[in-house]
């Protein structure tokens, strides 16, 4: 077998994604600089609304500078293959998860948010390929949580979830044959 499926980035998601993200940051710019506008009225406590705005800045400022790398990532988005799966859509960027490592692929929800997780019998070989501790430790957390260091989200894909899904579960069923 020989076919090879390629989705590339959305780069109209990402650009909502960008925007999404630098509006938190603006907010928590308004938080640090203004917290008598909002204690009052929905926190109740001034130093709460400056923590709020820190942790804003900080979180949705590092998601500025990933968001803003993938806009100008020219590679392909997800590629499935007769070696596995590799998936550049994201930050944690491992390369290919292969077909023999995986053992499961399902769906999680997390609020309105779906996610592919694929369970592998080899975490650590992927936690291991993470570009940075921060990264590491991300995908650490989601080992703990979910069962699987790798997760699939098709926000920053040319392709919806579902579609995603059906796809992948066909061509895994085809390699455990």
């Amino acid at each position: 077998m020989n076919n090879k499926i390629e989705i590339q980035l959305s780069k109209t998601k990402i650009i909502l994604l960008l925007i999404g993200s630098l509006a938190f940051v603006i907010a928590g710019v308004f938080f640090i600089l203004n917290p008598e506008m909002f204690s009052r009225s929905i926190f109740g406590n001034q130093l709460i609304v400056r923590i709020i705005g820190i942790s804003a800045i900080l979180f949705f400022g590092l998601c500025l500078i990933f968001i803003s790398r993938k806009l100008f990532d020219n590679r392909i988005g997800f590629i499935i293959d007769d070696k596995g799966i590799t998936d550049n859509s994201n930050a944690f960027d491992i390369g290919l998860i292969e077909w023999e490592d995986i053992v499961r692929i399902e769906t999680l929800q997390i609020a309105s948010t779906k996610l592919i997780m694929i369970d592998t019998i080899k975490p650590e070989k992927y936690i291991d390929r993470a570009k940075n501790g921060m990264m590491k430790k991300v995908m650490q957390s989601n080992y703990k949580m979910y069962g699987s260091p790798i997760s699939i989200s098709t926000n920053a894909l040319k392709i919806k979830h579902n579609e995603l899904e059906a796809i992948l579960l066909k061509e895994f069923a085809i390699r455990q044959g």
